[in-house]
Order: C-alpha cells, then sequence, then structure tokens
C-alpha cells in the first residue's frame, strides 16, 4: 500500500539491500542483511565481533532493537512504511535497549557513526535497493 510518498516499503525476499540516503545523497549500506524472518530478527548481530563499514542489517518488521550480548556499538534509523526516518539513535551502547518508536515499520542496524558521516536526520527519505548475492 503506498504511503505518503506514494511509495511502499520495498518488497524484499532473502539477500542484501543497497541503502541510500536520496535526501543528502549519501550511502548509508553498500551490503546490508536483511532479517525479515523470525529467526534472523532474533539472531541479527548477536555473535559478531563488528559490523563492516558498509555492511549493516535491516529488520523488518520492527520498531525496536535491543544490543544485548552485542559487543561493539552500533546505529541505529528507524524508518517509516514509506522508508522516511522517524528515528536516530547513534552509537548505541552494547547492552542496551531502543524503546519502540510506534511510527517506525522498520530498523536500520549500522556501523557506529554512520549517521553523522551521511548526515542523516529524521524526516530523510531512504532509497532501499534489492542486491544479488
Amino acid at each position: 500500500m503506498p504511503g505518503a510518498h506514494g511509495r511502499a516499503m520495498p518488497v524484499v525476499s532473502k539477500g542484501r539491500v543497497r541503502i541510500l540516503n536520496r535526501t543528502k545523497g549519501t550511502l548509508l549500506a553498500s551490503c546490508a542483511e536483511v532479517a525479515d524472518s523470525i529467526g534472523s530478527r532474533l539472531i541479527g548481530l548477536l555473535g559478531r565481533s563488528s559490523l563492516e563499514s558498509g555492511g549493516g542489517m535491516w529488520i523488518l518488521p520492527g520498531n525496536s532493537i535491543h544490543t544485548i550480548g552485542m559487543c561493539f556499538p552500533i546505529d541505529i534509523v528507524m524508518l517509516s512504511r514509506e522508508t522516511t526516518v522517524v528515528g536516530l539513535r547513534a552509537s548505541v551502547p552494547p547492552f542496551s535497549v531502543v524503546w519502540p518508536n510506534l511510527r517506525a515499520r522498520s530498523v536500520l542496524e549500522l556501523p557506529a557513526d554512520t549517521i553523522a558521516r551521511t548526515r542523516t536526520e529524521s524526516g530523510d527519505l531512504l532509497q532501499i535497493e534489492t542486491r544479488s548475492s
């Protein structure tokens, strides 16, 4: 169903996505994993020692996350159905809880400092493109 911008959230099957900030013309992730099953959302980034530059995880559906059991900080970008940024949390430390944002329909987990590097702000429109591999 289209939203305010006339676009619905992209339908993505298993795989990876490229995430662009259309408003700023910056690249948030060149190869983010898609977590769209109960198992993949539950495991998320647990068990990893870091999140490499250009990487990330797109959790959908979702409107909150936790970093309990993680070993490194991450940036969090919360998105509406139309992939508009509706919430941001920079450098969320391990063993934290980011409470639900009721306007969010999905969450991006990105390397710390991605929000600052890409100048991403609430209200920015993101573009999510399917990648093979």
